[in-house]
Order: C-alpha cells, then sequence, then structure tokens
C-alpha cells in the first residue's frame, strides 16, 4: 500500500486572526489634482522631445535649437514628426522646450 503525500502544512493548525477595530470602509481614491495632471503632461511632452534629440535619422542636434533641427530635417526630407513640430511652436517661450537635450553641454 502507497501512503498519500501529505503537505507540510497539513501538520499545521490553520489560525486566522481577527482585524482589531473590525473591517473599515475603502475610502475612493480622489481624482488626480491639476497640477499633477499638467505635471504628467509636461513630463510626457518633454520625454517626447528627449528621443526626438536622441533620433540621429534627422540630422545632430548639437548648437542649434529643436526647432532649427526639426526645420533642417525638413528641408532635407528626412520627414520628421509634425507633433515635434506643432509641440515645439505651442512652447516656443519655454527654454526647456526649445533647446536640446544636449544645451547644456560645453561644444
Amino acid at each position: 500500500m502507497t501512503t498519500k503525500r501529505r503537505l507540510i502544512t497539513d501538520s499545521f493548525k490553520v489560525v486566522k486572526r481577527s482585524r482589531k477595530g473590525g473591517k473599515r470602509e475603502k475610502s475612493p481614491t480622489p481624482p488626480p489634482s491639476p497640477q499633477k495632471e499638467a505635471d504628467r503632461v509636461r513630463e510626457e511632452e518633454l520625454e517626447k522631445l528627449r528621443q526626438f534629440d536622441l533620433d540621429w535619422s534627422f540630422g545632430p542636434c548639437t548648437g542649434i535649437s529643436r526647432l532649427q533641427r526639426w526645420e533642417r530635417a525638413k528641408l532635407h526630407g528626412l520627414n520628421p514628426p509634425e507633433e515635434i513640430r506643432d509641440l515645439l511652436l505651442q512652447t516656443h517661450a519655454d527654454p526647456e522646450y526649445n533647446l536640446g537635450l544636449w544645451s547644456g553641454y560645453p561644444l
């Protein structure tokens, strides 16, 4: 006769402890604040621009602004994304958007 194999947990008694204070109601999560939403959108836009900076198929990006690089790529028929141009034109006054990823480094 073969004996049935048992699990190690079969030899211990199951003990469930009750919570102190009983069950608690879950409070609904508050909607994101407009400031957090704006920060999230800004980070997504800057990430798209960083990806544009890192894409060498549109030519080098040192020494010129992102918009100049986009226009140069368009002039040479490299088909840069229109979304990047629209984003740059909407935020042309902000240097974080206008200057490329490598603008902080000396040439």
